[in-house]
């Protein structure tokens, strides 16, 4: 399942959820039906055009083999959830108070709710392989160019939190190191973010979801890892709980909800997940395992980080955490590897598409060159705009939402209609749609104005 190369002709051989030439609409009555209303079938899409492959349609099963296994892909997509995030979840609840918390569980299953329509609307065309494609699918050659943006500047942005994240707590293990090169010197924070873009240059250049599942399983443990050095860190090092903390902030709700948004912006990988999956008609458990899971990881870092550092916690959990203990340092140690394990899933797909449109095709000398060239360009901004939490609350509000909770819910109405969705699931989509517009609007608003103010 390579993701760089083109893409197979034929249909998958796996469990062939994706595609409706792999059984017949009798074996699977319900697969192309709406998701809260079983009772009408998607109208047969035979003699339309198929769409023009997008990224994803690189991610195929036949290209390794027999794709990703469930377990690999449930590691990937608890990879594609559980990352960064971790470390603001603490700072997100600073912002909203206590009772935000609920907040993050509603986020939590709106995430999830829109992973399965995604899902939905990738089964409703056997040319939809990719997220863009849906787009297409729903409003032509517009829908595709819209979804696109969104989701390559989500991907890209995020990309370059990781440098600022990596930098900032580089620089708090070792404060104070430089390196003169010529007569340039480079010191903290920037020479981090050089030193760890050139480390995690070869991941880039992974064309294999099947590869990187090993290197996400590293970054899933590292997320519990993390969690357990937090606790340690307040139990037996001295920090305790004593951060009382506010029942609710009503100012900081935009900033939580970008932050607790932020933290389930998996859906641009999704599409790219269950084109590598061996049976693809499992995809919605392991998108249920995903989200479960990550909020309990996430709610488990909030709450710990919120007891033992009230409103005093900083973006970034880590750099509360005391000095010279080996519960800090192992946090930091834990936490820089998540970058390392999913800079290449965020940047692959923006690569690949840029691929596909100077016609690189599998020359590998061209191949590496934009993605080297990619990482060089977010380690120019990461060095430009080094606020990680501004950032990733602005992500969050903006892009988060709109790839994660607004897209998925106006093209799932396009593509089957009113009238197959039913009332109940119509509500519930208008909603998502009217309270995510909100969360972008005010959330955008307060994370630029914090950005700007910064400078």
């Amino acid at each position: 399942m390579a993701i760089g190369g083109a893409a197979p002709p034929h249909p998958p051989r796996g469990g062939g959820g994706g595609s409706p030439e792999d059984s017949s609409t009798a074996r699977r009555p319900d697969f192309e039906q709406p998701l809260l209303q079983a009772h009408a079938a998607v109208p047969a899409r035979g003699k339309q055009e198929p769409v023009e492959r997008d990224h994803e349609a690189q991610c195929s099963p036949e290209a390794d083999g027999d794709g990703a296994t469930f377990v690999r892909t449930c590691f990937n997509g608890l990879n594609a959830l559980s990352g960064v995030g971790l470390l603001s979840i603490p700072y997100a609840l600073s912002e909203g108070g206590w009772l935000s918390l609920v907040l993050l569980l509603a986020v939590a299953m709106v995430c999830c709710y829109t992973g399965l329509l995604l899902r939905r609307c990738m089964a409703a065309s056997p040319a939809v392989r990719g997220y863009p494609d849906i787009g297409a699918l729903a409003f032509g050659a517009k829908g595709r160019l819209a979804v696109s943006a969104f989701l390559y500047a989500e991907l890209y942005l995020v990309a370059i939190g990781f440098l600022i994240l990596e930098g900032d707590n580089l620089d708090k293990l070792f404060p104070g190191t430089s390196l003169a090169v010529g007569g340039l010197v480079v010191s903290g924070k920037q020479l981090f973010v050089v030193v760890v873009a050139v480390v995690i240059l070869p991941t880039t250049w992974l064309r294999s979801l099947a590869v990187l599942a090993y290197v996400s399983a590293s970054g899933v443990l590292a997320s519990v890892v993390v969690v357990f050095c937090v606790l340690w860190a307040a139990v037996f090092d001295g920090v305790g709980f004593h951060g009382k903390g506010r029942m609710l902030n009503v100012s900081g709700l935009p900033t939580a909800l970008g932050l607790y948004t932020f933290c389930y912006c998996g859906h641009a990988i999704f599409p790219t997940l269950c084109n590598s999956m061996q049976e693809k008609d499992k995809f919605s458990r392991v998108l249920v395992i995903c989200f479960v899971a990550c909020t309990v990881n996430y709610g488990s870092m909030a709450i710990l980080g919120y007891l033992m550092y009230g409103d005093d916690v900083k973006s970034q959990v880590t750099l509360n955490l005391p000095e010279g203990k080996i519960s800090s340092k192992l946090a930091i140690y834990t936490t820089l590897i998540n970058p390392f394990s999913k800079y290449a899933l965020m940047v692959t797909p923006v690569a690949t598409a840029i691929e596909e449109k100077l016609l690189a095709g599998n020359k590998r000398s061209v191949n590496v060159l934009i993605r080297t060239l990619i990482v060089v360009s977010t380690v120019v901004i990461a060095l430009t705009v080094p606020f990680f939490g501004h950032l990733m609350a602005l992500v969050g509000s903006l892009l988060s939402v709109m790839a994660s909770m607004l897209l998925p819910c106006i093209c799932y109405l396009k593509i089957f209609g009113l009238t197959r969705c039913g009332r109940g699931e119509t509500l519930l989509i208008a909603a998502i749609i009217v309270l995510g517009s909100l969360v972008a609007a005010t959330g955008t608003y307060s994370s630029l104005k914090k950005i700007f103010y910064e400078f």
